[in-house]
């Protein structure tokens, strides 16, 4: 990955923040919380954002509500105290937050619209997800609707309004159906992004503010390249 396409605590795209949450544009490459490879991830780096924005001395609260992919961008939530957080988590938990996000695919898929379910195993050695069209023993059952919402000059683009939350389920799912998404070479797409990112992009979100319990919508453009350049 390229460092100077990583956010930092000087170029996060922020989307929306209020005294409980914060919302982010994740770019690609960045990494939610932190992991085996110690790279800074950007629950860290929004913490040093709110720290420089308010003077905030000593340490800044900041809780993980979901994550999303390393090579996949789009919508991430964080909660800023520790009384949204458990609420943020129970509303992802209960899919309670609608989430839709946008993939490209070289194929298209044989029907212009229509509801996947699979069984999803997952392997941890490899870090991947096998979708099964019969339930299999470990396996978790995955849902998502897409359709077709663009033809571009090589690929499709898809909506995609995901209902379960497994992991690498719309992935492995538009995998299964002979649809792997641009750039992912772990789910079978021929050639890699020079960036090393997938052109998965969480578009969309809306949920039921925890605190003032109103509704939030967001919506997230994706990053700029020429092909997602393309789609909007």
């Amino acid at each position: 990955m390229k460092n100077n396409k990583h956010s930092t605590s000087k170029n996060l795209q922020v989307i929306y923040e209020d005294n409980h949450l914060i919302v982010i544009n994740k770019r690609p490459g960045d990494i939610v919380q932190g992991d085996k490879t110690g790279d800074l991830p950007l629950s860290e780096i929004v913490k040093q954002y709110i720290k420089e924005k308010y003077n905030k001395p000593g340490n800044v609260y900041l809780g993980v509500a979901h994550r999303l992919d390393r090579p996949t961008s789009g919508i991430v939530v964080f909660a800023k105290t520790s009384k949204a957080l458990p609420r943020l988590n129970k509303l992802f938990a209960e899919k309670a937050a609608k989430k839709t996000y946008w993939a490209v695919v070289k194929n298209m898929p044989e029907k212009q619209e229509d509801t996947l379910t699979h069984w999803m195993k997952r392997n941890p050695k490899q870090n991947k997800s096998y979708a099964n069209k019969k339930e299999v023993p470990d396996s978790k059952k995955a849902i998502l609707d897409y359709k077709v919402i663009k033809k571009l000059d090589n690929f499709y683009l898809l909506e995609v309004d995901l209902k379960t939350g497994r992991h690498h389920q719309i992935r492995s799912q538009l995998t299964a159906i002979g649809c792997p998404i641009k750039g992912d070479l772990k789910y079978g797409f021929d050639r890699s992004n020079k960036d090393g990112s997938i052109h998965l992009h969480a578009r969309s979100l809306s949920f039921v503010h925890p605190v003032k319990k109103e509704m939030l919508e967001f919506v997230a453009p994706p990053p700029h390249d020429s092909v997602w350049n393309a789609c909007c």
